[in-house]
């Protein structure tokens, strides 16, 4: 890129951000377009990428996608709640922190390898969990699997997958872990976690973030300008069983009578329920607070995923990476913690680690490559976090994840 090119790309940054901080564009319709510049301004894309291998950053694989998506399959996506300000505040939260970086290290040797529930992983990067994949590929979560398989990576499985586990784990070639939305009905909870434990999953990640309606403005603005006749694949106002009954992990499950599947009534019972009644390892995905970390503690729970469910879930304005390192005070490494949201470069997973995350989890930047070139975006995106998060690991001076901790980190 020439010169003049990278002056025009930083000015348009710089006045992009104006326009969002602007009074005069509160509440119309350019505030999620503005978001949506704005959440790829570590590197806008000069034109669209034509096959994976030509991404030079996960932000390539975005523009792709939406060019191929439905509008309201891509705005879903993109959305977050209210006005995205908590998913902005995803991305933005990172820049509150600062590597310090250590000199004259042999750096040869360098093992991004890890271990959690003392299982060895290749690298800390999981795949997080995203619903219904099939609507950004034919293959969906069978062919992210695939493209975990080829790096290594963990793959975490939503309830709402539009593959079966079974299949998922077929591909992926090893055990994934299982997602759970919990719903106010325990024998739903119970028939999708008997299932998830016969196909071999060790690990039930509970979502506790979801109790709460929400309001996805940016997602309801891209279906208001979508022209499709959704109605093939949606039937409106369906009832749960109408909605679900054919989905890959509901076939077995009784939906008669139930009027919603979201999980307004959880509390720490429920959790005390499920502990025992599986032999897998209980994670609750969605913890935020030195006081729910502690008694995360008191309940026995498993292990933590730090997450705002990508800034879906709250209108706090607050990020998952500011809100690690008082989960990982409390919680003092009796149990594995992960975090996930807003995580797009190899710096962002350093930065986590040495907070003392022991694992993150990626959600949009792997479906966005799914979306763009199916299970080769997939592959590629990986692999680009992967060398990423190698390359600042030596930059930092740091040879393997273990040696990764706070000396290597501050605020800005």
């Amino acid at each position: 890129m020439s010169n003049n090119n990278k002056t025009n790309l930083e000015n348009r940054r710089q006045f992009l951000r104006f326009l969002a901080t602007t009074p005069v564009f509160a509440g119309s319709a350019v505030i999620p377009f503005l978001n949506e510049k704005l959440l790829a301004a570590d590197s806008l894309p000069v034109e669209m990428i034509k096959a994976a291998d030509e991404a030079l950053n996960v932000f390539d694989f975005q523009p792709v996608a939406k060019n191929r998506l439905l509008p309201a399959h891509y705005g879903y996506t993109v959305s977050g709640t209210d006005s995205d300000e908590t998913l902005l505040a995803n991305r933005d939260g990172f820049n509150r922190f600062r590597i310090r970086a250590r000199r004259m290290v042999d750096i040869r040797n360098t093992n991004t390898s890890t271990s959690i529930f003392g299982v060895p992983w290749d690298n800390p990067i999981a795949l997080a969990p995203v619903g219904g994949q099939g609507k950004y590929h034919s293959e969906g979560e069978v062919a992210s699997a695939r493209g975990a398989r080829v790096g290594g990576h963990t793959q975490i499985l939503s309830t709402q997958t539009s593959q079966t586990i079974e299949a998922v784990t077929a591909a992926r070639g090893t055990p994934v872990w299982f997602q759970l939305y919990p719903s106010n009905h325990w024998h739903i909870a119970e028939g999708l976690t008997k299932r998830a434990e016969q196909a071999g999953c060790p690990v039930v990640a509970v979502t506790v973030d979801r109790a709460a309606p929400r309001n996805m403005e940016t997602f309801q603005r891209y279906v208001r300008s979508d022209t499709t006749d959704c109605t093939q694949c949606h039937i409106p106002n369906a009832t749960p069983e109408e909605r679900l009954k054919d989905r890959a992990m509901w076939t077995d499950i009784d939906l008669t009578g139930v009027e919603s599947t979201q999980a307004s009534s959880l509390t720490w019972d429920f959790i005390e329920r499920l502990k025992s009644s599986t032999s897998m390892r209980v994670v609750l995905k969605g913890i935020v607070t030195a006081e729910d970390a502690r008694l995360c503690l008191r309940y026995g729970v498993d292990g933590i995923v730090v997450s705002n469910h990508g800034g879906r879930s709250e209108a706090s304005g607050r990020s998952t990476i500011e809100s690690l390192p008082e989960i990982v005070a409390s919680v003092g490494g009796q149990i594995p913690v992960l975090i996930d949201g807003g995580f797009r470069r190899g710096s962002d997973i350093f930065k986590a680690l040495a907070l003392g995350a022991d694992a993150v989890c990626i959600g949009r930047p792997y479906v966005f490559g799914l979306g763009a070139f199916g299970q080769a975006g997939v592959e590629k995106v990986l692999s680009i976090l992967r060398a990423e998060f190698r390359r600042v690991m030596q930059e930092a001076g740091v040879v393997s994840v273990d040696q990764i901790n706070t000396n290597y980190i501050e605020r800005a």
